[in-house]
């Protein structure tokens, strides 16, 4: 006689169908919970991802010492982060490091030519460098006179870097000041070369990414992009900020048709 699945269920005895409604609901609750908690990651993975820029815009508001009146840096983006030129496994870590890394950064460093706006944590580990960039131990300190070394990773944050030029300007925002930096030269060296993170007598940023950007596997080169302090006032500095804003508008706008 064929097998019959409804015959199967119509001759169940009732206290193994009572049994059956018991394990059905046991396994729907057992679902709907994991759902409820994949739902949770998530929120809390986005929060994260804003929580430590948010805490930093906070610190950031600092009050004159003449009229007593706040100064807030030029606002931080709250768009998402921009990941069309990532390796998808530097994404995954990416996303992976905002639950695990969750301090403030020192400062905020910001590119307006590649629409770069990225936390600076103090290291290099590799936790760091997946939830933004690094100071360079050994290097100047944020704030402080000399060379000041920032590294980032070729496939996430610093990919962008393969676009700038000469005379681009880079930001680093702290609490309570922006000092603004003149891209004055980039070149290519060997992971040997220390040299470009050389003390100097005066303010420099150096960041510093492996090389070739698309390279498979571990890059023999390093791709080193110098700048000078320069203090843009007026004209120039507002041009710059009226574009880095209309281009954060364009890409959320991007962002949202994607979605």
């Amino acid at each position: 006689m064929a097998f019959n699945p409804g015959y199967c269920v119509s001759e169940m005895e009732p206290g193994n169908a009572a049994k059956m409604r018991v394990v059905e609901r046991v396994l729907l609750m057992v679902g709907v919970a994991l759902l409820a908690f994949w739902v949770f990651a998530r929120v809390q993975g986005s929060r994260a991802s804003k929580g430590a820029m948010e805490r930093f815009r906070e610190s950031a508001a600092v009050r004159s010492p003449d009229a007593g009146a706040p100064i807030l840096q030029p606002p931080l983006t709250d768009s998402p982060v921009d990941f069309a030129l990532w390796n998808p496994k530097r994404i995954a870590a990416y996303k992976s490091s905002l639950s695990a890394k969750t301090d403030l950064p020192i400062a905020i460093l910001r590119i307006p030519k590649i629409n770069l706006e990225v936390p600076v944590f103090n290291d290099t580990d590799d936790l760091t460098l997946n939830r933004g960039v690094g100071r360079i131990l050994g290097t100047a300190k944020i704030g402080q006179p000399g060379n000041l070394g920032i590294a980032g990773h070729r496939d996430g944050f610093f990919r962008g870097l393969k676009d700038v030029s000469r005379n681009d300007v880079v930001e680093l925002i702290q609490p309570g000041r922006t000092d603004e930096y003149t891209i004055e030269g980039i070149k290519i060296v060997s992971p040997d070369d220390v040299s470009v993170l050389a003390p100097t007598s005066t303010n420099t940023l150096t960041l510093v990414t492996c090389f070739p950007f698309y390279y498979i596997g571990n890059a023999p080169q390093r791709y080193i992009v110098t700048a000078s302090y320069h203090d843009f006032s007026g004209p120039d500095r507002n041009q710059q900020n009226l574009e880095f804003q209309g281009n954060k508008i364009k890409n959320k706008e991007n962002h949202n048709e994607v979605n």
